[in-house]
C-alpha cells in the first residue's frame, strides 16, 4: 500500500513526484481508485518543477474527463488530508447490494460567480442524503477569472439513485440553487463486485 504525506506541502509533493518517477499510476499498471484518492487529495495541480507528478496530475485529469476510471487499485493512504479516502472509494454495506449495481460517478458544481461561498455550496450539496447515495472525496478546481467549481465524488447504488433526477430535483432547485448554477457529470463508471 503506498502511503504519502500531506499533499498540499513540498515535502508530500517531493514524496509523490518521487513515487510517479518510475511508475506510471499509484498503483499498478492502469488507472484505479487510488489514483482519483490521491488526485482529489491535491488542492491544486502540481507545479512544473514536480515533473512526474504534474505528468501523471494532467493524465488522471484526462482520464476523468474522458471516461472515468475503474480499476479498483490495492489501497492508498494520504496523511494531513481530510479522512475521505475511503469515502472516496464508498460502498454501501453488503445487505444493501445483493441485487444493485453500485456506480462512482464525478460531479462538477459550478457556482454563480466569484462571490459564492464555496464551504456554504459544498456543506448545501452534502446535505443531499438518501437511500444508495454515499458522499465522497471533493476539491475545489479553478474555472478561470477567480472563480472556482467544486468537483465531487459520489458512489450510487444503481437500483436507488438516479443523478439525472438528483441534479434536476435537488441539486438545482431552491434553496441549493442559491449557490449552484449548473452541474455536470464528468465520469460515470460502474463499479464491478469481485466476490
Amino acid at each position: 500500500m503506498a502511503a504519502f504525506p500531506n499533499l498540499n506541502s513540498d515535502s508530500g509533493l517531493k514524496k509523490l513526484d518521487e513515487h510517479l518517477l518510475t511508475r506510471s499510476y499509484i498503483t499498478g499498471y492502469q488507472a484505479s481508485k487510488d489514483d482519483i484518492t490521491v488526485f482529489t487529495a491535491l488542492a491544486k495541480p502540481p507545479s512544473s518543477q514536480y515533473v512526474n507528478a504534474s505528468r501523471w496530475y494532467n493524465h488522471i485529469d484526462a482520464l476523468l474527463r474522458i471516461s472515468g476510471v475503474t480499476a479498483e487499485g490495492s489501497g492508498v493512504v494520504v496523511e494531513g488530508s481530510a479522512p475521505v479516502a475511503e469515502e472516496a472509494v464508498a460502498t454501501p454495506p453488503a445487505a444493501d447490494s445483493k441485487e444493485s449495481g453500485k456506480s462512482s460517478v464525478l460531479i462538477d458544481i459550478k457556482p454563480w460567480d466569484d462571490e459564492t461561498d464555496m464551504k456554504k455550496l459544498e456543506e448545501a450539496v452534502r446535505s443531499i442524503q438518501m437511500e444508495g447515495l454515499f458522499w465522497g472525496a471533493s476539491k475545489l478546481v479553478p474555472v478561470g477569472y477567480g472563480i472556482k467549481k467544486l468537483q465531487i465524488m459520489c458512489t450510487i447504488v444503481d437500483d436507488l439513485v438516479s443523478v439525472d433526477t438528483m441534479i434536476e430535483e435537488q441539486l438545482t432547485v431552491e434553496p441549493i440553487n442559491e449557490f449552484v448554477q449548473s452541474c455536470d457529470i464528468v465520469a460515470f463508471n460502474k463499479i464491478c463486485e469481485r466476490h
